[in-house]
């Protein structure tokens, strides 16, 4: 399936515009369609409260709500003018928790673009958390962190691959982006042997598989206790030069008390580059 319906979530972020600008290219890539959604939480107050703020104050939380809004159309709409997508675009604004919005807009979508949370900025904001989201949705989202510039994402991809459901599933959701790179390196750190391992030669099956359809892809592995494996995974970003990691997401959703996988976890913390992950 390629990907021709691309949802990227907006907020009013110094992170937003390199996310918009992730999810334009990729379109852009695909001859897809950009959607952008910005989610709007209303202010709740107690009703007696409500009832008495002046109307000049309720004019300006009206006015502060459009001008942000404003500003993020503003990034969507030059991000689609200078990727050439002005008539595969659209627009949205919706009130609602960001999460929730997101993950029932995002069905809709082939991939949800979605920024990495930010411990300094977003603890006390409601935002689209990844790790609700991913679980939610039911689409594979690209994570874009929120530091830095991607002006590249595909052309040298990491699959981070253990020969499990999920790790299945994000191959599949990614293959469109596979297919398309310069270059694919399959990584399975400290894999495991015996019947339920991923054999002898660890990610050779399923870069086997890549090779089927096309990818320029090399398997590769690592066994080491000497060095956590997120860190070994984006060391290796790193020493190849990747712009995208490819891995599936681990755990159970919020809605069964979220628990989320230990790698899942490192990643949504520490990535370096775009991270598209599927449940």
């Amino acid at each position: 399936m390629a990907l021709k319906d691309l949802l990227v979530v907006v907020d009013d972020t110094a992170a937003a515009a390199a996310r918009i600008d992730a999810a334009a290219q990729l379109a852009a890539r695909t001859d897809g369609h950009i959607t952008g959604l910005y989610p709007v939480v209303p202010l709740t107050l107690p009703g007696y409260v409500e009832a008495e703020l002046p109307d000049e104050v309720r004019a300006m939380q009206r006015g502060y709500t459009e001008n942000q809004t404003a500003r993020a159309e503003a990034l969507f709409t030059d991000a689609v003018r200078r990727n050439g997508l002005t008539d595969r675009s659209e627009w949205r604004v919706l009130y609602g928790h960001p999460t929730d919005s997101a993950a029932l807009h995002g069905r809709y979508a082939d991939v949800v673009v979605v920024g990495q949370a930010d411990p300094h900025r977003d603890r006390d904001r409601p935002i689209a958390l990844p790790q609700d989201l991913v679980f939610e949705c039911g689409r594979p989202l690209l994570v874009v962190p929120y530091a830095g510039s991607f002006p590249h994402i595909g052309e040298r991809v990491l699959v981070a691959w253990n020969g499990s459901r999920e790790a299945a599933r994000a191959v599949a959701d990614a293959m469109p982006i596979l297919t398309a790179a310069k270059r694919v390196v399959v990584m399975a750190v400290n894999p495991k042997a015996g019947p339920a391992g991923i054999g002898d030669e660890p990610g050779a099956d399923i870069a086997k598989h890549l090779s089927r359809h096309g990818c320029r892809v090399e398997a590769t592995h690592i066994v080491t206790d000497q060095i956590d494996p997120g860190d070994t995974l984006l060391n290796t970003v790193a020493d190849e030069s990747c712009d995208l990691l490819v891995m599936g997401a681990y755990g159970r959703s919020r809605l069964r008390e979220q628990v989320l996988g230990g790698m899942t976890r490192y990643m949504l913390e520490h990535m370096t580059v775009p991270v598209l992950m599927s449940h």
